[in-house]
């Protein structure tokens, strides 16, 4: 695999096992975003502009969760 499928790969994993522990705390929320981030920077790097619109909104939705709840 090349650098930037790892990067890919671990973002997804940053998202998937925040997401699952976010009912534990605020920090989670965030840590989620962060990894929407991540795959949008992915994203751009494979040239996946659909891919960067929707991890971008997600990261902007996830940001605003993470203000609200904390």
């Amino acid at each position: 695999m090349a650098a930037n499928d790892w990067f890919g790969l671990i973002a997804v994993a940053i998202m998937v096992i925040s997401y699952a522990l976010e009912s534990r705390g605020a920090i989670f929320v965030a840590v989620f975003a962060f990894g929407c981030a991540l795959a949008a920077t992915y994203a751009l790097l494979i040239g996946s502009y659909p891919f960067f619109a929707a991890e971008a909104i997600w990261a902007a939705i996830a940001v605003r969760r993470w203000v609200i709840k904390r």
